[in-house]
């Protein structure tokens, strides 16, 4: 089997997914861009087991893929959905002195990586998982080739 083009390709989808990210949330830096989509990452994280995490982790492309289990504490009891709101406002608790999240962040995170994963493979895992996890990671767009694999 070839290497999978994530991992051949990490720093030019990482670069993609950033330049989304930025551009769906307005913002100006890297960091930011950053900061936003791993609070969105690690607010998802805490409503799954460690299983239902690895196999959500495992269609994410590679660098998100590794910021999504980087710190995560497995032992932790997982929590559950709650509406929209809350999720915005836990995602913009992380490194709080340091997050200028905006408040569509979990739309564009999905947005982004949407076009990063196989749409399949994400289905697949999203409907394993509890509860909230699908409308979590729900995008609505006027057309759907917007979120199609954009480097595959």
């Amino acid at each position: 089997m070839p290497m999978p083009w994530t991992y051949r390709h990490a720093s030019k989808e990482w670069r993609a997914i950033l330049d989304d990210l930025k551009d769906r949330m307005d913002l100006t830096s890297d960091n930011m861009a950053y900061t936003a989509m791993d609070g969105v990452l690690q607010v998802f994280r805490r409503r799954l087991t460690a299983q239902q995490g690895l196999d959500f982790a495992s269609v994410l492309p590679a660098v998100p893929r590794a910021v999504f289990v980087a710190g995560w504490q497995v032992e932790d009891p997982p929590l559950p959905f709650p509406e929209r709101e809350a999720l915005v406002r836990e995602v913009k608790t992380v490194r709080q002195n340091h997050n200028l999240t905006p408040d569509n962040a979990i739309e564009a995170t999905a947005w982004s990586l949407r076009r990063y994963t196989g749409k399949a493979d994400l289905e697949r895992v999203l409907a394993r998982l509890p509860d909230g996890a699908v409308s979590f990671w729900h995008v609505e767009v006027a057309d759907p080739r917007e979120i199609e694999p954009r480097i595959f």
